[in-house]
């Protein structure tokens, strides 16, 4: 009978020890799946917010490059007038020297 006991001891012991490991393996489970579900919960969110800057990145861009354009077109306008006034100046000299060739003048009324 004792031995029985003895045996029915360990048995026991060796249930309570594979309950426990069990019960450890579960909550580390349970831990891992909660970790888990954190870090897709939280990849998800940066997914979607990232998803929602780019628009606005994409509207400061536009908006920056339209702002550029107009200056770069103001810029343009301002050479390309600079360029006319220094052609008509030169036409306006070489007209000046043909007139004085031929002994005549542009008429310039004086104040």
């Amino acid at each position: 009978m004792q031995n029985w006991k003895k045996g029915l001891d360990w048995r026991s012991f060796l249930i309570d020890l594979l309950e426990m490991s069990l019960q450890r393996v579960l909550g580390l489970k349970k831990m891992v799946d909660s970790r888990w579900q954190n870090s897709h919960t939280y990849c998800l969110w940066q997914m979607t917010l990232r998803q929602r800057r780019n628009p606005y990145a994409i509207l400061r861009m536009q908006d920056t490059m339209a702002q550029e354009l107009a200056l770069a077109n103001k810029q343009l306008l301002m050479v390309r007038q600079a360029a006319l006034h220094q052609l008509f100046e030169k036409e306006h000299r070489q007209y000046q020297q043909e007139l004085n060739q031929m002994g005549k003048a542009f008429y310039v009324e004086r104040l």
